[in-house]
């Protein structure tokens, strides 16, 4: 079981629990402001973009090459940004913190 932090952009933090699944669907399934998920977790539209604490890096590992293209046309990308619809919930992510980019 994982415990994800989520920071909105209002600056509202709200703490969510999984066990299975990807970060999106957790966000989506508890509405957290700003992840819409909008194509359902195939990484096509970037709804669902986060950044991740610095700290916190190591354990979300690096966006891979279709998540970085897709990052490329987001204004509000940053070097610590990924798509939560390509984050699988595991026991390595939990503790992390995530900032809602859009």
């Amino acid at each position: 079981m994982a415990k994800i932090n989520f920071i909105t952009k209002a600056g509202v933090e709200m703490q969510l629990e999984a066990a299975s699944g990807s970060v999106m669907e957790l966000a989506v399934n508890n509405s957290v402001p700003g992840i819409d998920g909008d194509c359902g977790g195939v990484c096509s539209c970037a709804t669902c973009h986060v950044h991740v604490a610095p700290e916190d890096w190591a354990q979300t590992g690096a966006p891979g090459d279709m998540e970085k293209d897709m990052l490329e046309f987001d204004d509000n990308a940053s070097e610590f940004s990924r798509l939560s619809c390509q984050m699988s919930i595991s026991d390595e992510l939990d503790g992390i913190t995530l900032k809602v980019a859009n």
